[in-house]
């Protein structure tokens, strides 16, 4: 197993949806490893396969002393309680902010095998879960922000060491933006 470089919000892949696997071989079983190996050199809770590059439905996790993955994963939420606490993420180093997520989750996805695999998870590893599925589907969490917190985020980010605005591609909104208009809410400016 090999430890991946980690991409960086503003790479594209992160905001690109990821594809569903669909051949559970030695590839996939080298991936999940990379995921792992990767994950733990970097201290995350979770890691999903777009944040080192490979654009295929698949997270690892280390929530609780509890190393596993999930591969295909589809999110059920058994209630409407929520939580609401720090947040970070591996592509955002050194970042954290209060985010809001399902306190309950039951996610149901497949082993690097094609077994059949469900995680029943409260509190941490619901956060996780909700987390990396995001990240599967191009979603990053300070999207999930208040709009003056994601604000402040945007901020943070523009200073922080990693930011490399000349590398650097922002989802924008598909809707057009008046001339007149501000920076563009959807990114780091226009």
């Amino acid at each position: 197993m090999t430890v991946q470089p980690i991409r960086y919000f503003g790479d594209p892949v992160l905001r690109t949806p990821a594809d569903p696997v669909v051949d559970f071989d030695k590839e996939l079983r080298r991936l999940v490893g990379d995921l792992v190996e990767t994950m733990r050199k970097h201290g995350g809770a979770g890691l999903a396969a777009p944040q080192i590059g490979v654009g295929l439905r698949v997270f690892t996790f280390d929530v609780d002393d509890v190393v596993g993955h999930l591969i295909n994963p589809v999110l059920e939420f058994p209630d409407d309680e929520e939580q609401d606490g720090q947040e970070g993420c591996l592509s955002l180093p050194g970042l954290y902010f209060d985010t809001k997520r399902r306190q309950n989750v039951v996610a149901r996805g497949f082993n690097e095998f094609g077994d059949p695999l469900q995680i029943v998870g409260t509190g941490m590893m619901a956060r996780c879960a909700q987390h990396e599925t995001d990240h599967l589907d191009g979603v990053i969490f300070i999207d999930r922000l208040e709009t003056d917190e994601r604000k402040k985020a945007l901020k943070e980010i523009r200073r922080a060491d990693w930011y490399d605005p000349a590398n650097t591609r922002i989802k924008v909104s598909p809707h057009a933006v008046h001339p007149q208009a501000g920076p563009s809410p959807f990114g780091l400016g226009r």
